[in-house]
């Protein structure tokens, strides 16, 4: 929901959600809508003439409201250095159960960071073939570059969002990072452009990073620390902190199961393209009201992005 705000959820006859944005104006103007019944499941077969669309209580015209099934793709990155060792068996399950939990047919790799980021298993929807890439996660002398490992990927998915032939999809990077050391070698203005990126896409970060909090003092660790916890922020994903290796073991799985609801919000939506009511041009939209003549509830996003 970048840039916008939004209430009143519950949508029937005469009733309306209001969202507001300080997007740039344009005549018309696009946003996404998913709507559910009272026990949460999606509404299929929504069409114009179940809806209206206002701007400051102005009617604006419904021009497209098109049904989109974008899916996820995954990453999963690792950290196999320093200390990796002695979680290995637990990285390993935690992983299993990861991929496990997501839906068939969805597009997913699986990374390592030490002693440098690199595929173990590159992006497919065989999960045979991703399950089988566990068993190639092997501890590294040198620190994992979680830093690095979360550049990278972030700059192939915007690469791929722009890439038409790739199709549209909704990103999600997975990390596991360490508390206790870091290897990346970064720039400034690479971080810069890191989070320049994730503002301009619909994509979802997931962090995990492990060890004993108090041997998180170099500035190395720390640095990635804060990237970690901005970069969930930013996108509207989850970020733990956890100190023993064997709570690997559920949350994988349970980040795996997010992953997947998320999936399942994002591929039931609506585009909706209006025409913006007349005198309706000025350089900010203004509240956008959507009204239905049956009971409903609808979430509004600007990007269809419901991590």
């Amino acid at each position: 929901m970048r840039g916008w705000q939004w209430r009143g959820l519950v949508l029937g006859a005469g009733m309306a959600v209001f969202m507001s944005t300080t997007a740039l104006a344009q005549r018309q103007f696009q946003f996404f809508a998913q709507f559910t019944d009272a026990a949460g499941k999606p509404i299929g077969g929504v069409t114009e003439a179940d809806i209206a669309v206002t701007e400051d209580n102005a009617v604006g015209k419904v021009l497209r409201l098109e049904p989109i099934n974008w899916p996820v793709r995954v990453a999963l990155l690792v950290d196999n250095g320093t200390g990796s060792a002695d979680r290995l068996n637990h990285t390993r399950e935690g992983v299993r159960a990861f991929i496990q939990a997501l839906p068939a047919g969805i597009e997913a790799s699986l990374q390592t960071t030490a002693p440098q980021p690199r595929f173990l298993v590159r992006p497919t929807t065989d999960k045979g073939a991703l399950l089988g890439g566990v068993d190639l996660i092997t501890p590294d002398s040198s620190a994992g570059r979680f830093v690095e490992g979360l550049i990278e990927t972030v700059a192939r998915f915007d690469k791929e969002r722009a890439d038409k032939e790739k199709g549209t999809f909704f990103p999600v990077v997975v990390i596991v990072g360490s508390l206790t050391a870091e290897g990346s070698s970064i720039r400034d203005r690479d971080v810069q452009r890191l989070f320049q990126q994730l503002a301009g896409q619909a994509m979802t970060v997931h962090v995990v990073m492990v060890g004993p909090t108090n041997q998180s003092g170099t500035t190395n660790v720390s640095n990635a620390i804060q990237i970690g916890i901005n970069a969930t922020k930013q996108t509207g994903g989850r970020y733990e902190s956890i100190a023993a290796t064997t709570r690997l073991t559920t949350l994988l799985p349970e980040i795996g199961t997010q992953v997947a609801q998320s999936h399942d919000r994002q591929r039931a939506q609506y585009r909706i393209t209006f025409e913006r009511p007349e005198g309706k041009s000025g350089p900010q939209v203004g509240g956008i009201g959507l009204s239905g003549g049956r009971g409903m509830t609808v979430k509004l996003t600007l990007d269809g992005h419901m991590p």
